[in-house]
């Protein structure tokens, strides 16, 4: 079958949903995917991983058996950490995780997919390499604040990427492995280690145009996480500092 955990064949691609808090979303995020990848001829897996939520999220989320798999953090972590464990549980050949809004489409795989078979180990889902990405844009002075703090991580750690937080990407196997299994980062910076390891690794990493569309009820805070999140990047340069090799 092609379902979360009822196939012991490598499915083709995992789809890893980190949710907190979502009882509101889970079920229509989980039915919008299902309905994608059933009418797809590749097989396929989806695991969502329950960051310690207080709320139903992953009782709704069991109730997709088989065709969803649900692990639970036993407490609050954070998004980096159930992206993390995801990333190391899945099965798959090529490893997806999309945040539980959906505010990247589901049919924004097929592109990501597309960038894997050109040869990509890591895919980065971007929203400002092509004009007319987002679709529904956030409040002016947030959209500011994300461009700003965008501009210090490329001049701190990572240049060349004009978005690395929007939550849409996607590993190899071998590359989900040798990263995750380095990264520590728990919160939002994440993805921005995720990049880091990936460069120092010696990974091929392809970004994608990608749609957007913002969500109100975002878990987002703009300044606050802004602040953690520039903090981290200091964590990861010199956690990282030596040249990271393969295993």
């Amino acid at each position: 079958m092609r379902a979360g955990g009822s196939d012991e064949q490598q499915p083709y691609v995992s789809l890893i949903v980190p949710a907190y808090n979502e009882q509101e979303r889970i079920a229509a995020t989980l039915e919008r995917i299902l309905d994608y990848v059933r009418r797809q001829a590749y097989s396929w897996e989806i695991l969502v991983v329950d960051d310690g939520s207080r709320d139903d999220t992953a009782a709704i989320a069991a109730s997709f058996a088989p065709q969803v798999a649900v692990h639970s953090l036993v407490t609050n972590r954070g998004k980096g950490a159930a992206v993390r464990t995801g990333m190391l549980l899945a099965r798959g050949r090529y490893r997806v995780f999309t945040d539980a809004d959906l505010s990247t489409p589901i049919e924004e795989l097929e592109p990501m997919l597309a960038a894997f078979e050109r040869g990509a180990d890591v895919v980065i889902g971007s929203r400002r390499l092509e004009p007319g990405s987002i679709k529904k844009h956030q409040p002016w002075y947030r959209e500011i604040i994300g461009i700003m703090g965008n501009k210090l991580v490329q001049t701190l750690l990572l240049p060349g990427y004009e978005d690395t937080q929007c939550g849409f990407k996607g590993c190899t196997a071998e590359a989900a492995i040798e990263i995750f299994s380095r990264a520590t980062i728990d919160g939002f910076a994440f993805d921005i280690e995720m990049i880091y390891l990936a460069e120092r690794l010696g990974f091929r990493v392809e970004q994608i145009p990608v749609e957007w569309y913002n969500d109100e009820r975002t878990r987002v805070r703009a300044v606050r996480d802004t602040l953690r999140t520039l903090r981290d990047v200091f964590a990861i340069r010199r956690s990282h500092r030596g040249a990271p090799i393969r295993s």
